[in-house]
């Protein structure tokens, strides 16, 4: 090409540019008219009912506020939204009712679509072992999907609290206990929900919560109180907020929690100051369920009306299920105390998502009985699903390799509680679709019938209930190992004891459980554990008294499949634990990237050091950790330089090779100390990881860079810096079991 033609050529492609450009920013613009438009023809009331939530007659997921009047609202244009309505068809009777108001405005539906709709996948903390942001992008996607496709405009999804406490049972809903980890994973899953863009019918949009805090709960006991420093609040539980505001997320939740006495519902200092101020956040907040009204029982409001005042003014956008703003708000505009332009502001929020979503053009575009009988019959979904619970699997221990199992193995026991239901393995949150069956559902015992052949026997036995104190079973369950080459044992918590008000003291395996395990072992057989949960258990005997042990958690819809896929080598499990587990409840909140003290338990030296006189310091799993069926060795570490400015980069190469006879997947991790500053620093970070496949004798070189956003924290003014000094950069497969090191410095 002539250098005129090329000219000519960039010359036409920055004016495609510059016209894409203004199309998109008239489009804006043509939103934000249309709002404009109908906010001027909507009197006070019709503004408040955009601001009011509902929930469903059908699903219940908080305390039930009864409306025999909602049907005659909604025709009255006094409710914006509805919550836990399901299918295309009564999200369109619904939507029939809206079109009948005056101003024809359509509803919102949400739906807690927290870790798939139809086809379930693992819990969220399940999925953070796998340590792959395009498997739980993925998931997002079909979960969005599948859920759009059944009328659903919204989910309350994702949860990205950090909770550090395995007694909150909500740490199921996250991505565990580490900021950089869990801020990966909000940026994936938003993507993933949201899609391409607002309005595509496989697209839902995503909610970012609980705003803020909320995995901070003293005594990990749901609901409680959350009192932390500011820059506590800034460095770990903020950063995976703010990387949702980064992926676009259409939407925030507040929290039931106080922060430093200030409901998160009121608090002014996040919603306004920090998401809608700072980060200059354009989409809409939406309450928890009634924590508005909840106010009054925090002692922080006198009644609804004082709670209403305070939650708007805040920058609380939507009330869901308290009836606050229904009842008080006109009342308080016409006193004065709120100012009409609070309330148009928070309706705005509201009206431009519905625009985007392109509702007023059509409001029943995502009602179609054709598109969600294809959505939730998708073959493709359910391979998907077994892919993501298969790489969720956590091998903790495989001492005397066990596993892989052989398909050829003559007689299986496979015995426990958790063997042949269904429903179990979708854990808690899960979609109650009251119109399907679980047949689909493929349970463990299912699962591992479909892997072995007509040779292999199967055995069966109980054994036990989850809770039960009855051994009645034990006796049909050691005749069953008895008989076997090998003996699966499939154990855990009850499928909703983790989850939403789900807080545990006793995270000790429930019931009779671990004396079942005592009297199988006496058997003398190979015995597999299976611990299926929702979050950290602590298994203290079992851990050490037993050689093989996969923590299955709960891997949804296809969790059979995956299981077997696993225990006889199909999948390699490659899981992290994205959480801690603690020796003892004693220890909690127990996390990986604490700061030292001044007398730091080195070797769990206990003399005057900061240390137990009972137990070590040490988790019983620690963050970052689970094994493979090959091996691999890290070498060749290589800095580009050992010293660097804040305008710089660092380029850091290792090699991976697979010293195994199996193909695996390594998740190397890169961890950073910096060593002195103005304010103490953890004494381990992860700052960057990657997730590589390699075959039998493959060798990879990896690459990381540091950067200067890599070195900087919040310090005592809380401003986000980086500072001149000494760092030690670790590399490793996982927080403790470092296999690379190399020192560098910051310098000015």
């Amino acid at each position: 090409m002539s250098r005129k033609n090329n000219f000519e050529m960039k010359k036409l492609l920055t004016v495609l540019f510059l016209v894409t450009g203004f199309i998109g920013f008239a489009q804006q613009k043509s939103i934000d008219q249309r709002v404009d438009e109908l906010m001027k023809k909507m009197t006070l009331e019709e503004k408040i009912g955009q601001l009011n939530q509902y929930t469903g007659d059908n699903t219940v997921t908080g305390p039930l506020t009864i409306n025999p009047n909602k049907q005659q609202e909604i025709k009255e244009g006094k409710i914006g939204s509805m919550l836990n309505v399901i299918g295309w068809k009564y999200t369109r009777q619904y939507q029939e009712l809206a079109m009948q108001s005056r101003l024809k405005i359509p509803l919102l539906f949400g739906l807690d679509v927290i870790h798939g709709h139809k086809t379930t996948f693992p819990l969220p903390l399940a999925e953070a072992a796998s340590w792959d942001l395009k498997a739980m992008e993925l998931s997002a996607r079909i979960a969005a999907t599948e859920a759009a496709a059944s009328g659903i405009h919204w989910t309350f999804a994702p949860m990205v609290d950090i909770s550090r406490d395995p007694r909150w049972g909500r740490v199921m809903e996250g991505a565990g206990e580490d900021t950089y980890l869990g801020s990966k994973i909000a940026f994936a899953r938003v993507k993933g929900f949201q899609g391409n863009k607002l309005g595509d019918l496989d697209a839902v949009m995503a909610c970012a919560k609980h705003f803020a805090a909320y995995g901070a709960a003293s005594g990990g006991r749901d609901y409680n109180s959350v009192d932390m420093s500011d820059r506590m609040l800034w460095e770990t539980y903020l950063p995976p907020f703010k990387a949702a505001v980064d992926a676009n997320v259409a939407t925030f939740m507040n929290a039931f929690n106080d922060i430093n006495g200030i409901p998160a519902t009121a608090n002014k200092y996040i919603q306004r100051d920090i998401l809608k101020g700072k980060w200059n956040y354009q989409g809409f907040v939406v309450s928890d369920w009634g924590s508005i009204g909840e106010m009054v029982a925090h002692g922080y409001c006198n009644d609804n009306k004082e709670a209403a005042e305070k939650a708007i003014l805040a920058g609380s956008d939507m009330d869901m299920e308290s009836n606050a703003y229904r009842f008080n708000l006109a009342q308080l505009v016409a006193e004065n105390k709120v100012p009409m332009s609070v309330v148009d502001e928070a309706v705005k929020r509201i009206l431009r998502k519905k625009f985007e979503l392109g509702l007023f053009d059509d409001p029943f575009k995502f009602c179609s009985k054709e598109r969600q009988e294809k959505a939730l019959n998708n073959p493709e979904h359910a391979k998907i699903a077994r892919d993501v619970a298969a790489k969720s699997i956590v091998l903790l221990k495989n001492d005397n390799q066990i596993l892989p199992l052989s398909k050829e193995t003559k007689t299986i026991a496979f015995i426990g509680p958790m063997v042949k239901p269904k429903r179990i393995n979708h854990g808690f949150w899960a979609v109650d679709l009251k119109d399907v069956d679980s047949t689909y559902i493929v349970s463990q015992w299912e699962g591992l019938q479909n892997k072995v052949g007509k040779k292999t026997k199967l055995l069966y036995a109980r054994g036990c209930g989850v809770e039960d104190m009855s051994k009645a079973g034990f006796q049909e369950a050691i005749d069953a190992a008895n008989q076997a080459d090998v003996v699966i044992l499939s154990i855990g918590e009850r499928w909703n004891m983790s989850g939403e008000a789900k807080s545990r003291s006793n995270l000790q395996l429930p019931g009779v459980q671990e004396d079942l395990i005592k009297e199988l072992q006496k058997t003398g057989k190979p015995i597999v554990i299976l611990i299926n949960a929702g979050r950290p258990l602590i298994f203290n005997w079992t851990a050490d008294n037993m050689p093989t042990i996969v923590y299955t958690w709960w891997l949804g819809s296809e969790a059979g499949n995956a299981i077997a896929d696993v225990l006889f080598g199909d999948y390699n499990p490659s899981g992290k634990l994205p959480m801690s587990f603690p020796r003892s409840e004693g220890q909690i909140p127990i996390y990986y990237n604490h700061f030292s003290t001044g007398r730091p338990s080195i070797n769990e030296d206990k003399v005057y050091k900061s240390a137990y006189i009972d137990l070590p310091n040490s988790p019983k799993f620690p963050f970052g950790y689970g094994l493979s069926y090959t091996s691999f060795s890290y070498g060749d570490l290589k800095l580009s330089k050992t010293k660097m400015k804040d305008t710089e980069t660092l380029e850091v190469s290792m090699t991976l090779t697979n010293t195994g006879k199996l193909a695996g997947e390594e998740v190397v991790q890169l961890y950073l100390q910096d060593k002195f500053g103005s304010v103490v620093r953890p004494i381990i970070e992860l700052k960057d990881f990657q997730k590589v496949k390699l075959q039998p004798g493959e060798t990879k070189t990896l690459t990381f860079v540091i950067d200067n956003e890599k070195l900087a924290f919040y310090n005592q003014a809380l401003e986000f810096k980086s500072e001149p000094g000494a760092f030690n950069l670790m590399i490793g497969s996982s927080s403790s079991d470092i296999r690379l090191s190399a020192n560098f410095e910051l310098i000015p």
